[in-house]
């Protein structure tokens, strides 16, 4: 039977550039996926700065819209000549300064460095908000202050998200959601505060480099479903550089990573929240209302639709676990036994699912990098033991299972014990949810809240950035919300999973440990 041929007006585009993976999805209108591509990167440290160079970035994208077409073209026999409309997305934060001709200035900063203490201490007391290291106004205070060569030639800052969607429609722009870790979002909503801004350009006044003012520099801001431009020939050329992609189709507004995970997790209701977990983690709480106060621990942020959120950002998850599943695939390898990554890590998961951390007398930090969440400016990847334990598998790696929430769920019991904030569901996404239940009923102790996954929880970013290109063709005049509950989730399939009072005193128990033992990270940065 000939598969039926496929409109590719009626289809949307999602890439997203995550930490170690670029990713394309295709969807329908229901968000159902037609074709996938990927490519994988890493991140590079550069004289002390975490970052990617730009070309790795065309490259990259480019590799991953190949794999898409590539797909595309064997599933349904279709040359990706056009699509509906397309969205990127990216890891929030950090800093592309660009000058005049478009040229970057530094090197990209991504938004796990952890240099920008100073200036996020003083600009979190200037807003009285916090505002966090990886932000990139701290960025730019830091480039500043530091007087940095480049900063008299600044004539736009963006995110990486910003900076390829101008790359694609030459349009400086960002969604709100992915514009609130730039600079604060002020009591409309949809765009940078303008007392805060007029703030900062104050605090600066005396710097003879800074010529410009904040807001003029900094991309505009549109909500999800409004016109964000359009693919330029230059962008199709850059996209596929085969020439097969046609220009003129419309772009949504770019998000961050934060923005599509809520999205793809149908959590952008007031009183629903997700959770994020691939090299860094996040947890979102969508809030009834705006909380304008400074919690040091906790993020301000906005959904694509720009309602508030309180986030807590853990730069570090799941890192150190694939070190370990890597050696463990290794000694596979050495005996003659390979397993593949995918199996091998449902094995490894599965060990961690027997016996309790109070039996296996293990802790690890999952630190590879610094962490302003647990207030740490670098990281040491560290397992410890007490010499009377038990040393198993189970337990090993039942405290890796245990060490990818945990930051995260310390700031998150630090918001609940200084706000009142409701949750009624929780969603998860990310890679580390294709091994089923283990990892989930893991984060539902940590969290003592039921956590739902759905199928589609593996798409992760893409997807949501697809359907956040799809709300632009196909809204209606629905709300966002609506949108995602009638359109695309309706009748969706998904998993919740409770955890027992037991599970939830003993990763408390856990957490206390973990927290507790910090100051092992802080030695271990001093000596190793």
């Amino acid at each position: 039977m000939s598969t039926p041929a496929l409109d590719l007006t009626r289809t949307a585009l999602g890439i997203e550039l995550g930490s170690t993976r670029i990713k394309a999805v295709l969807t329908d209108p229901a968000g159902t996926v037609l074709a996938t591509g990927g490519h994988n990167w890493e991140n590079s440290l550069v004289d002390g700065i975490w970052t990617y160079s730009l070309e790795e970035v065309t490259t990259g994208i480019q590799a991953a819209y190949a794999a898409l077409a590539s797909d595309l073209r064997t599933t349904y026999g279709a040359e990706l000549t056009t699509t509906g409309a397309i969205g990127v997305s990216a890891m929030m934060h950090g800093y592309i300064p660009l000058d005049a001709d478009g040229a970057l200035l530094t090197r990209f900063r991504t938004w796990r460095n952890t240099i920008t203490a100073e200036s996020s201490r003083e600009l979190s007391q200037l807003f009285g908000l916090n505002i966090p290291q990886r932000w990139t106004v701290s960025h730019i205070h830091h480039a500043v202050t530091g007087h940095e060569e480049h900063v008299s030639r600044i004539n736009r800052v963006t995110t990486l998200a910003g900076y390829v969607h101008w790359r694609l429609t030459g349009r400086h722009v960002l969604g709100v959601g992915e514009a609130s870790g730039v600079f604060p979002i002020g009591p409309d909503n949809r765009s940078f505060d303008p007392t805060m801004l007029e703030a900062f350009d104050t605090l600066v006044a005396d710097e003879p480099a800074v010529t410009w003012s904040l807001g003029d520099v900094l991309p505009d801001v549109a909500l999800a479903g409004e016109d964000a431009g359009a693919l330029t020939a230059d962008g199709a050329a850059l996209l596929d550089p085969t020439g097969t992609l046609r220009p003129g189709v419309p772009l949504c507004p770019p998000e961050g990573d934060a923005g599509t995970g809520m999205v793809a997790t149908n959590a952008v209701r007031p009183r629903t929240g997700n959770v994020s977990a691939g090299t860094s983690a996040f947890a979102m709480i969508v809030l009834t209302e705006p909380l304008r106060s400074l919690i040091e621990e906790i993020d301000l942020v906005a959904t694509p639709s720009g309602a508030p959120v309180a986030m807590a950002h853990a730069n570090n998850c799941t890192s150190d676990l694939n070190a370990w599943v890597e050696v463990f695939s290794q000694f596979a390898q050495a005996i003659g036994a390979p397993v593949e990554r995918g199996p091998l890590f449902d094995i490894l998961l599965s060990a961690a699912a027997e016996g309790s951390m109070d039996e296996a007398g293990v802790m690890s930090h999952n630190f590879l990098s610094g962490d302003a969440l647990v207030g740490l400016s670098e990281g040491r990847p560290l397992t410890v033991r007490r010499p009377e334990a038990r040393f198993s598998l189970a337990g090993l790696m039942r405290s890796h299972l245990f060490a990818l929430f945990a930051a995260m769920a310390h700031g998150v019991r630090i918001l609940r014990g200084a706000t009142d904030v409701r949750i009624d569901s929780m969603h998860a996404h990310g890679g580390i949810f294709k091994t089923p239940e283990i990892p989930q009923r893991a984060l539902a102790a940590a969290f003592d809240t039921p956590v739902s996954v759905s199928a589609t929880a593996s798409e992760g970013g893409a997807w949501g950035m697809a359907l956040l290109a799809g709300y632009r063709l196909w809204a209606e005049g629905r709300s966002l919300e609506d949108y995602l509950q009638e359109v695309v989730f309706a009748g969706a399939e998904e998993v919740t999973i409770e955890a027992t009072a037991e599970e939830v005193a003993e990763y408390a128990r856990y957490l206390d440990r973990f927290v507790a033992g910090l100051p092992l990270q802080r030695t271990a940065v001093e000596v190793y």
